[in-house]
């Protein structure tokens, strides 16, 4: 990659993965790129949980009737956490720390994708928040904003075409 640009254009949702692991070095590239993001007043209320296990990440994959079940083929699941008592903004925090670990990703020729899991079910009974909280010990004062799958892509997508662009959305001054 050469810009800022490039990589923005090239960062799209990956949800077909090879079965390539990933080396540590490219894991805590990705962490460190999410502790360095910035956060309301430095409260740093996020947190992270790298899951590799495939066992573990098939039982996250099902944290979700639709829209999750990729995850069972990614190398790395990042489980995004925050700790909802340090911060009232931490869901603005740990979107941003979100979004940098997928921007650095990308970057390293992985693939990514965000699993939503705040404010979403499992089934009727079950939040995917509780669910996943169930599974991986997460104390109850801490929220689970969503999953980010990582893996080596097993699809193409295109880059975003500047051409295409929704310009509508841009206003000057006033909406």
């Amino acid at each position: 990659m050469n810009s800022f640009s490039e990589l923005l254009k090239r960062r799209r949702s990956i949800r077909k993965y090879t079965s390539e692991k990933i080396d540590d070095d490219k894991i805590k590239k990705i962490t460190n790129a999410a502790l360095m993001s910035p956060a309301s007043k430095r409260s740093n209320s996020w947190e992270f949980i790298v899951v590799q296990e495939s066992e573990t990440l098939g039982k996250l994959s099902e944290c979700r009737a639709h829209g999750s079940q990729f995850l069972a083929d990614a190398a790395v699941g990042i489980v995004v956490t925050a700790d909802t008592t340090k911060s009232d903004i931490w869901m603005e925090d740990a979107s941003i720390a979100s979004i940098i670990m997928q921007l650095q990703a990308t970057e390293l020729g992985l693939g990514s994708c965000w699993i939503q899991v705040y404010n979403r079910q499992k089934d009727d009974l079950t939040t995917a928040e509780d669910y996943i909280r169930n599974l991986l010990s997460i104390p109850t004062h801490f929220a689970v904003l969503n999953i980010l799958s990582i893996g080596y892509p097993n699809e193409e997508r295109n880059p975003y075409d500047e051409n295409k662009l929704a310009f509508n959305k841009i206003h000057s001054e006033k909406f």
